[in-house]
This record gives structure tokens, C-alpha cells and sequence, in this order.
């Protein structure tokens, strides 16, 4: 047992309690028991997922991108599969009145070269004109392709905030999945990496230890002010982009009244 002076124990208040390596090894590999479980899970799940029906659509409807209006297709870039994420946008909105969750989720897919090198292609989509959403992706320096999809119905356009997945075969076109909230925390590696962490996420809903850190609302930490001070205050932005020249403290965070 490790002991550390005045603690017979060793054990510290609110925390898990301290042992010897041995003890800790074992507790680990139940633990992993579990995890493997899960892995094989998801693997099986998967492989449903490539199961599912697909839904035939218009591979000529236009959507609007850097080089203007463009059929759907040329999203595929001459690949036969392609993943699209569909960002939330709110019209007139400044920068740092974009969804949060959103924002996130586009940062972590900058590079794509590895689902390129695996005939698989990349862009994102959202409702806003095109001129609001060229400045919004200047302004954060992303390098992946971005498409208006504004009055665009069915699998082209449909609900924002989703990840959805296509296959192509020739001129056809296939809507074949599509997730949304949690199930996009898929390319957010960094909450894989807090979710191996001792405080997790640090988000309220979290099933934590007795005296564990109080956690927040969930996403409350993706905004905050140019100290690093989680909020949804009028000095707040997206984490992501405080990273980006000008990111300055901020007055508002979109039309008036809106409400995350």
C-alpha cells in the first residue's frame, strides 16, 4: 500500500482510493474486460451500418460553393464515397454567434488526406448564403471544402448538425447513413481523450466520483472569453477560434433574442 506522511492510508479526500500497482492491475484489466466488450460492440454495429438501405436522389442538384453553383456530384470529387458534415448557421449571425457545437466539430476535421488516401472525399454543408459562409471560413482558416445548400431539399440538404455519408455509382447517387448530436463526437478526439482523463469531461451529466469537481452544463465549456473563462456571456466565442487573428472579446453572439 502507498502511504504518504500523516495519511496512514494514503487515501486523499474526494478521491479514488490510492494502491499498490498490483492492486491497480487488476482493477485495470476488469475494467478492460469491458471495454473489449465494447469495442466488439461497436464493431458489430458497424457492420450493420454498411447494411443499411440506401435512398436514391438527385445527383444533379445544385448547391453553391467557392466556384459557384455545382451538382451535388461534384462534391465526390471523382470518389466513390463522400462524408459531409451539415453545419448549423445562423443568418446575420457574427463569427462567434455560430453554434458552438458546430465550430467544434468542423475544427476537427481540417485534414482529410486520410480519408482521401481511402477513396473517401470531404466536405461541409450549411443553409447560410454563400457570401456569409465565405467570410465565416476565411475567417477561421479552414481548408476543406464548404457549400450552401440554402432552399435544398431531401438528402442534399434536410436537417443541419449531422454527419451523412454517400455513396456514388457513376452518375447515381446514395444517401446511405446519417448521426447527429453524440454520434458526431466521433471526430472530436479530444473528447476520447478527456473521456480517459480523471475528470472526464468535466460536464454535469458525468456519473463522477464522490467529491469529484463540479461539472458544467453540457457544451457550457465549448464558449469562452478571451481568458479561457467558460461562458455563454457576451465576451464569448467558440473555443476553436480564439486561435484566429482578430478573435478579439465580442458584444454579441447573433440576432437578437437568439438563443443556443
Amino acid at each position: 500500500m502507498t502511504t504518504t506522511p500523516g495519511n496512514a492510508s494514503g487515501d486523499l479526500p474526494g478521491r479514488p482510493p490510492v494502491v499498490d500497482l498490483a492492486t491497480w492491475q487488476a482493477a485495470r484489466e476488469e475494467l478492460l474486460v469491458r471495454e473489449k466488450a465494447h469495442t466488439h460492440e461497436g464493431d458489430a454495429i458497424a457492420a450493420a451500418r454498411r447494411r443499411l438501405p440506401m435512398v436514391e436522389f438527385d445527383g444533379k442538384v445544385e448547391v453553391t460553393g467557392a466556384d459557384g453553383p455545382v451538382p451535388f456530384l461534384d462534391l465526390f470529387q471523382g470518389r466513390d464515397e463522400l462524408v459531409v458534415y451539415k453545419h448549423m448557421w445562423y443568418d446575420g449571425a457574427p463569427h462567434q454567434g455560430q453554434c458552438e457545437g458546430c465550430t467544434t466539430t468542423a475544427w476537427h476535421l481540417q485534414d482529410t488526406v486520410y480519408l482521401h488516401a481511402r477513396g473517401v472525399s470531404f466536405a461541409v454543408l450549411a443553409t447560410g448564403p454563400w457570401d456569409e459562409i465565405a467570410s465565416y471560413v476565411e475567417f477561421m482558416g479552414y481548408t476543406q471544402p464548404w457549400y450552401s445548400v440554402r432552399g435544398v431539399e431531401g438528402p442534399a440538404g434536410g436537417p443541419m448538425g449531422y454527419l451523412t455519408s454517400y455513396l456514388r455509382d457513376g452518375d447515381r447517387v446514395f444517401l446511405t447513413y446519417s448521426t447527429t448530436g453524440r454520434g458526431n463526437e466521433r471526430v472530436n478526439g479530444s473528447l476520447g481523450l478527456l473521456d480517459m482523463t480523471p475528470y472526464g469531461r468535466g460536464e454535469a451529466w458525468e456519473d463522477n466520483p464522490e467529491g469529484w469537481p463540479e461539472g458544467a452544463h453540457a457544451c457550457w465549456s465549448w464558449r469562452t472569453d478571451a481568458e479561457g473563462n467558460s461562458t455563454w456571456g457576451g465576451t464569448s466565442r467558440p473555443v476553436p477560434q480564439w486561435t484566429r487573428p482578430g478573435a478579439g472579446p465580442v458584444e454579441t453572439l447573433g440576432r437578437k433574442g437568439h438563443h443556443h
